[in-house]
Parts: C-alpha cells; sequence; structure tokens
C-alpha cells in the first residue's frame, strides 16, 4: 500500500502526515507512507485544497481530516488487516 500525503509543508500538511503515521502503526499496515510537496507533483492530481491524502494512487480525502476519518479511509483499504 501506497499512502501520500499531499501539500506544501504547511502546519495541516505535516498534521495530517504524523496522523497517517500513527494511525499506519496501529493498524499495523503494511504501507509506504510519502509525503508530496513538490507543487508540480501536487497538481498531477487536479486537487484544489491541502492537505490531500491518496491511497494507492486514488485521491481519497480533501482539507481538513480527521484522525477518526483517517482510521476509517485505511481500514476500507484491501490492503488493511482487519
Amino acid at each position: 500500500m501506497e499512502i501520500k500525503i499531499l501539500g506544501t509543508g504547511c502546519a495541516g500538511c505535516m498534521s495530517l502526515y504524523k496522523t497517517v503515521v500513527d494511525v499506519a502503526s496501529e493498524l499495523k499496515l503494511d504501507a509506504t507512507i510519502v509525503k508530496e510537496e513538490d507543487i508540480m507533483k501536487i497538481m498531477e492530481y487536479n486537487v484544489m485544497t491541502l492537505p490531500a491524502l491518496v491511497i494507492d494512487g486514488k485521491v481519497v480525502a480533501k482539507g481538513k481530516i480527521s484522525s477518526i476519518e483517517v482510521k476509517t479511509l485505511l481500514m476500507k483499504s484491501p490492503f488493511s488487516l482487519k
């Protein structure tokens, strides 16, 4: 599983990255977590609101994302070990 946090390095982006790392660890996911800050690469995802959460190439959430939402999204992934 590849999880990307799209953001330019703002506080919200860094907070989402930490939340994703914590939740992935809690769920014992075998995941690669990447923080994408290159604006040209972010634009390839056609998102206008940051931060954005991408799981296996698909944008699954944009804007302010709570830890509960992150956990729900990661648990829905076919790669989670529920």
